[in-house]
């Protein structure tokens, strides 16, 4: 048993986020599960998923001996931990990483994209930062804001940061990822793109109010850790809305791979477990066909080996 598919969630009524784990389909508080299991108080690394990646391998390797533990209980004829497990449909899901310090995020960086929006490709990555208040998570809300008409979607394969790091070198960037998930960067193209002589700037003005706003990083459902994804620079991804596909790429289409991104975001800068580096979206994006998301849309971003992150479009205020 492998601690593949980490999220945070809450059963659905409660407001109290907690540390799950997807075993045979179902989700699993790990937390209260293993109180419920050994008689015993869980150690803080399962009561949230930045704690349990803080922990380090240790962390993470007691998880996925306690996780197997898990399975064989659930299989018994009177598990000890049924009532702490619940089908997907039983339960809300937040950002698997509720707190990050930093949500970093790659413009640019797959030539599919750069083709179809005419512009030349960086030298180096062109990196910006999200707000913490923009994350939201799988089957949750995401807004139209009342100043923007033209909200977009860009289905993105999210690094999050295993380590504290600086200066890291290319050769060990690896070393620093914890795992992957799903990443939507939702942009605000009549907010990004100034008028007038100000929009001669290659890669777009106004990154606050573009890329930044109240629920703009849809993330999840939920992280795979590194050892599940075989090859992260060869994962098919795809983003589809009201069942049409949009988007459809692969991760080899990185102009800048992600041990070149980590390489570079680190040069001055620390990294710190829990961080979210979102590496760029291919070909399909709405402002190049003109087609721009709108209230009651349905997005599922997908990748490969990792799942699908599916959120509902709101016009601001008609929730």
């Amino acid at each position: 048993m492998c601690a593949t598919r980490l999220l945070t969630f809450s059963p659905r009524g409660f407001e109290s986020p907690r540390l799950g784990i997807l075993i045979n389909g179902y989700v699993v508080d790990v937390a209260r599960s293993f109180a419920a299991l050994y008689d015993a108080s869980p150690p803080s690394w399962f009561t949230d998923l930045k704690l349990l990646i803080e922990g380090g391998g240790i962390a993470l390797d007691l998880l996925k001996r306690v996780a197997g533990d898990f399975e064989r209980d659930l299989k018994s004829s009177n598990p000890s931990i049924s009532r702490y497990v619940y089908k997907p449909d039983e339960i809300d899901y937040y950002p698997p990483i509720t707190s990050p310090e930093k949500i970093l995020c790659l413009a640019l960086n797959y030539m599919s994209h750069a083709r179809e929006v005419g512009g030349k490709p960086p030298s180096e990555p062109y990196v910006f930062q999200k707000p913490l208040s923009s994350l939201t998570g799988h089957e949750r809300p995401v807004l139209i804001p009342r100043s923007s008409e033209k909200v977009d979607h860009e289905v993105e394969l999210a690094v999050i940061i295993g380590r504290r790091g600086k200066y890291i070198e290319r050769s060990r960037a690896y070393e620093y990822i914890f795992g992957y998930t799903v990443f939507n960067d939702i942009s605000y193209r009549d907010k990004q793109m100034a008028a007038g002589p100000e929009r001669q700037s290659p890669y777009g003005l106004r990154w606050l109010h573009g890329k930044g706003m109240d629920t703009a990083a849809p993330t999840g459902p939920w992280i795979v850790t590194k050892d599940e994804i075989q090859d992260p620079q060869n994962l098919r991804l795809s983003l589809k809305v009201n069942g049409e596909t949009r988007q459809d790429g692969n991760t080899s289409d990185m102009i800048f791979k992600i041990d070149r991104i980590i390489e570079f975001i680190s040069d001055g800068i620390t990294l710190k477990p829990g961080d979210i580096i979102a590496t760029g979206t291919p070909s399909g994006v709405g402002m190049a066909a003109g087609r721009f998301l709108k209230h009651g849309d349905v997005v599922e971003a997908y990748i490969e080996n990792i799942g699908v992150l599916r959120n509902r479009i709101f016009r601001e205020g008609a929730i």
